[in-house]
């Protein structure tokens, strides 16, 4: 008999190989939904829907010292948390092995288009502000790596700039943005049987081949991960990169929309 993951996948692969995806189209995304400033005691917030996956995101400078190598540089620290509450396949402990790639997927992201101006985050010798960006899982239903760059970039461009003032770290009252420039964004493709999908939820991650994401800015491609054993070719991926450029400039515009 088969087992109801088989019955699944197997529906799930006739279902895109006749052409069809249930709800939208190849390369569309879910609905997508974004808040800030939910988290009163964060320097810069936000949580993430897309269809039901959700992330929250946020942001904390602290002071500290700079890297040997970037003496008038401050620091940027991306971590990520997949909470148990978010699926029954998270658990309790040191972070996994998905959660150390999706945070590097998005700091590598956010690190390769400038995203944070470093040098702004110099105080003085030997001191220097640090920028850290939590990501949590609340809820998992596919594409952790596009929601969470919503998430941290949107928190990141909403972020508030405490003061430094006589030893004292200031975080009420008038506070400018942090200092930032440009949006990046993500696209996340899986390949499943001869179909590649945009935005796969949690039933298509589960059945995909391989997985590729591209993150860019308005002008270059930014970062690029491949997950899993299949394979894409080199027309493949060249069709992506166009479809990741037009694709992003919606993205963009609901960041953009955030700040205005």
């Amino acid at each position: 008999m088969q087992s109801v993951n088989s019955i699944k996948s197997a529906y799930i692969k006739e279902m895109l190989n006749n052409g069809v995806r249930s709800g939208r189209g190849f390369m569309d995304y879910r609905e997508i939904s974004i808040l800030t400033g939910i988290i009163p005691n964060a320097e810069g917030s936000a949580e993430v829907n897309l269809g039901s996956t959700k992330v929250l995101a946020g942001v904390k400078l602290d002071l500290d010292e700079p890297m040997p190598d970037k003496p008038n540089e401050g620091n940027l620290v991306i971590s990520a948390e997949l909470l148990p509450l978010a699926s029954a396949d998270y658990d309790t402990g040191p972070p996994s092995p998905e959660a150390i790639e999706l945070a590097r997927v998005v700091d590598r992201g956010i690190r390769a288009a400038g995203i944070i101006d470093t040098e702004s985050l110099f105080i003085e010798e030997g001191k220097v502000w640090s920028v850290f960006v939590d990501i949590y899982i609340m809820n998992y239903d596919g594409n952790l790596f596009d929601a969470s760059t919503l998430a941290a970039v949107s928190a990141l461009k909403t972020t508030r700039m405490p003061k430094y003032e006589d030893n004292n770290v200031i975080r009420e009252g008038k506070l400018g943005k942090l200092k930032t420039k440009g949006i990046v964004t993500s696209c996340t493709y899986a390949k499943i049987g001869k179909s590649i999908v945009l935005d796969p939820d949690g039933d298509e991650e589960s059945v995909m081949e391989t997985r590729l994401t591209i993150a860019n800015d308005d002008t270059y491609i930014r970062a690029m991960q491949k997950g899993l054993s299949g394979s894409f070719t080199q027309h493949e991926i060249e069709e992506l990169v166009d479809t990741t450029f037009e694709k992003s400039k919606s993205l963009r515009s609901i960041i953009n929309k955030l700040s205005d």
